[in-house]
């Protein structure tokens, strides 16, 4: 289920933290759902545990989970809300993003397309 992109910048636990928490926001791990064990997904992705214990550990300080000991790491109650408020934030950088955007010339509708195409494509993925 977790892919990890070897060639990427993006450290290993950080590509695992933001794969956990895209499954949530689409569902595929709802609230009190346990996620797989430090050791079996450290096995199945060929990863030291290590790694798997700090994308863990950040997830449990953002309050997306939740570790019990002894029984493992569960999504927590309020996991979306706290995901999707963190997302909606983002929102800043978009408006950044923006008026770069327009200062290097790019129109209103390029981007307003470009913005339908996103939001198509990311509401036919959820469907």
């Amino acid at each position: 289920m977790i892919n990890i992109n070897y060639m990427s910048r993006t450290p290993v636990y950080e590509q695992i933290i933001e794969q956990i928490e895209n499954f949530v926001l689409v569902g595929v791990y709802k609230s009190g759902d346990k996620l797989p064990s430090v050791r079996s997904l450290s096995i199945e992705l060929s990863i030291n545990p290590n790694t798997i214990q700090k994308a863990y550990s950040e997830l449990d300080r953002k309050g997306i989970t939740s570790s019990v000991p002894g029984r493992g790491s569960f999504v927590s109650d309020n996991a979306l809300g706290i995901l999707k408020e963190n997302n909606r934030s983002r929102l800043d950088e978009l408006m950044g993003l923006l008026s770069k955007l327009v200062i290097a010339g790019v129109s209103y509708a390029e981007i307003i397309s470009c913005v339908d195409d996103a939001f198509k494509y990311c509401t036919d993925k959820a469907e």
